[in-house]
């Protein structure tokens, strides 16, 4: 019975040693598995405006580049790399690093950099060599001249300089023979005196401070030689704390290398306005080389340097003005020794190329467009009036030839002035110009790829302005706060486009505003919003319309800054236009408004739709297409009323069956009159007329009296 019971006592120990064992592993497990989630870790640290940060492969995907950014209060001022990296500043202030040699798991690099404000919170983002994303995230810097009070409470006093956990470091980690370097440590004994040694030489005394902290700079020897040493701080009572690297050569004795021959590698032959060109090659360690660079006729236009490396490698990046002449340029490469000569053609970026058949067309007459843009790819067509409201649209097919060709017929009650065209096709937008009834004005023109983008995205913003006019570029974000600013320089046509990082950017509406002298032009766009309105409800303002009419619809959703794509459907279900808009954010929910839609001339009679969409949920509006009527007496009606950024409201007015002169009394529901108008009908008795809603005037019904010679008529409409 005994034996039993000990055989018992053996099983049940065996037991709950297997399940103890079974418990450490699965901790263990579970800790590795903790380990392994972020495939990249970043830490910083930083003394006054100056900061290292370091980030460690802890994945298995090799990093080829790092993208940093600072929030709105902060901006970067310098930086520097490692061997083997490059680092640019893009003009949104972002700073990107990248190698041809990546960071492999298991191993690291540092950056150092200069921020404006001491203290910032550093954004990163990790990519691979396919710039797709490894990991994002942000560090905050721990300041050295205040490091982090000692809290544990196995950290006891004690008459000796140095503890059981100090500890101490050097900046940078792996210093050179005669350079200059900081050393910093903690959790040292409080202000207790120490000696600084390189092996048996004393290079520095030091005393810590009260909570056992120190920093100090000195230098290393200029006659040390470039081996394995040891530096080693010593308390009074000989206890010591020692760090053991390898001594990089001085710069002085790698200039006595070898002589390496001067190289240009892969450089660029074909470059447009714009771009970023990127010419590297190899040369002697530590010196530098020059760049000369010479225009078509041979004038030098250009002379820059850059340093080569120890390891021998050098790198220049320039971004070409965009106003930049077309032609071959000659660039002369030299270090003292020899030189390298390329040339390089700076062709147009333009590859869509649009014009009218002539500058300028009379009231009445038809505008004529044609082009080459890029082949069998959709491109869309916008047409805007002198008041920025959208007359013309079109989506055309392009066949293999690249050719295209359209026109709008224009009446003579349409606003004269400066039309702008702008198409879009993939990446690409060009922006033209037209005047009817007087020669088109250069003005600041600014139009968007897309309406909504992701966080990361690159926007592409198509500029027109007077040639080689200055101009100012603003972001505003959705708290209505600059949070990008740039100057750009426009072409000798007046053209540019304008990559926008959007590296950083928070979900939200967001409005780009162009600026030069007093003339200012806005256009807004969205980043991170989604679809998902829930219940939506839209109507037009008419049930029926006549070819060429617009559209205005208005509507609301359950969600505001979310995104609709609003279709046009005629009669037999063919989709005749689609486009994308926010819902807007008004208190609880979202408001839509949208005057973009016009019924096409040729547009069949019959029953059409206004299909709402977000996600999953959709809503439906119908209303007839009617023929063109002979008006045997005088009608007014309402196109819709538009919301522009410098002007404010507009209401489109129509009216038809007209005589001679018209005048128009706009009156409020007192009977006050708040507007008078007066024009000359067209030969067919038509008159087309904005209204700008003067600032100021309330909401409420208005009535619209028109008057010609003969007869009246009235409409009336809501102001919201």
């Amino acid at each position: 019975m005994t034996q039993l019971n000990n055989m018992s006592k053996s099983i049940k120990g065996v037991f709950l040693s297997i399940l103890l064992v079974s418990s450490l592993l699965s901790v263990a497990m579970l800790d590795n598995v903790e380990a392994q989630e972020k495939p990249v870790t970043a830490k910083s640290i930083g003394f006054e405006k100056t900061t290292i940060v370091e980030f460690e492969n802890t994945g298995n995907t090799d990093v080829q580049t790092f993208r940093l950014w600072l929030g709105s209060d902060f901006s970067f001022k310098s930086f520097k790399t490692e061997k083997g990296w490059t680092g640019q500043k893009t003009p949104q202030g972002v700073l990107v690093f990248s190698t041809e040699i990546p960071v492999k798991p298991g191993e690291s690099v540092k950056f150092g950099i200069k921020t404006d404000k001491e203290k910032p919170g550093i954004n990163w983002k990790a990519l691979d060599k396919t710039d797709e994303q490894i990991e994002i995230g942000k560090t905050l810097v721990s300041d050295l001249s205040e490091p982090e009070k000692k809290t544990s409470e196995s950290t006891t006093k004690s008459d000796d300089g140095i503890l059981s956990d100090s500890t101490f470091r050097l900046i940078p980690e792996k210093p050179k023979v005669g350079s200059t370097i900081r050393v910093t440590g903690d959790s040292f004994g409080a202000n207790h005196e120490f000696d600084f040694y390189l092996d048996k030489k004393k290079l520095d005394s030091f005393e810590t401070d009260s909570d056992g902290n120190f920093i100090f700079t000195t230098k290393i020897p200029e006659d040390e030689n470039p081996d394995r040493v040891e530096f080693i701080i010593k308390d009074k009572q000989g206890n010591e704390k020692v760090i053991s690297l390898r001594l990089g050569e001085s710069e002085d004795r790698l200039a006595m290398s070898e002589e390496i021959p001067l190289k240009l590698l892969n450089p660029p032959l074909v470059v447009n306005p714009g771009q970023v060109i990127l010419v590297k090659g190899e040369g002697e360690p530590s010196s530098t080389v020059t760049l000369t660079t010479r225009d078509p006729e041979g004038n030098i236009i250009a002379t820059n340097t850059a340093e080569i490396d120890s390891n021998g490698a050098w790198t220049r990046e320039t971004l070409l003005p965009l106003d930049t002449p077309l032609g071959k340029y000659s660039v002369e490469i030299t270090d003292g020794r020899e030189s390298k000569l390329f040339n390089v053609e700076v062709e147009s970026a333009l590859t869509i190329q649009i014009v009218p058949s002539q500058i300028k067309f009379d009231p009445g007459s038809i505008m004529k467009f044609n082009g080459t843009v890029n082949p069998n790819e959709e491109i869309e067509v916008l047409l805007e009036n002198p008041l920025g409201i959208e007359v013309f649209s079109d989506i055309i097919q392009v066949d293999e030839s690249g050719f295209v060709e359209f026109e709008f017929e224009t009446s003579f009650s349409d606003e004269e002035g400066t039309y702008v065209l702008t198409a879009f096709q993939g990446d690409e937008a060009a922006i033209t110009l037209v005047g009817l009834g007087e020669l088109p004005q250069a003005q600041l023109v600014a139009k968007m790829d897309k309406l909504n983008y992701k966080a990361g995205d690159i926007a592409k913003i198509a500029l027109d302005g007077p040639a080689s006019s200055i101009i100012t570029l603003l972001i505003i974000n959705p708290s209505d706060q600059e949070t990008e600013s740039d100057t750009i320089v426009l072409g000798p046509d007046g053209k540019g486009i304008y990559d926008l990082d959007l590296t950083g950017y928070a979900s939200g509406v967001y409005t780009t505003v162009v600026k030069r002298a007093s003339s200012v032009t806005e256009e807004q766009f969205s980043v991170g919003l989604l679809t998902g309105s829930g219940e939506i409800d839209i109507n037009t303002t008419k049930i029926e319309y006549e070819p060429g009419d617009s559209i205005l619809i208005l509507g609301n959703t359950a969600k505001g800054n979310v995104l609709v794509t609003l279709t046009l459907l005629d009669p037999d279900e063919n989709k005749i236009k689609e486009k994308e808009i926010v819902a807007k954010k008004y208190e609880d929910s979202g408001k839509i408004s949208e005057s973009g839609f016009r019924i096409p001339t040729d547009a069949v009679p019959g029953p059409w739709k206004i299909k709402a969409s977000s996600g999953s949920n959709f809503d439906f509006t119908e209303f007839d297409v009617v023929p063109d009527t002979e008006v045997t007496g005088m009608t007014v009606t309402i196109d819709g009323i538009d919301t522009l950024p410098t002007i404010g409201k507009i209401v489109n007015i129509r009216v038809l069956g007209a005589q001679q002169s018209v005048e128009f009394d706009i009156k409020s529901s007192l009977g006050d009159i708040v507007g008078h108008l007066e024009f000359i009908a067209t030969s067919a008795g038509e008159v087309r007329t904005p209204w700008p809603v003067p600032t100021g005037t309330p909401p409420g019904t208005y009535t619209i009296i028109v008057t010609d010679a003969f007869n009246n008529a009235t409409v009336t409409f809501e102001l919201e």
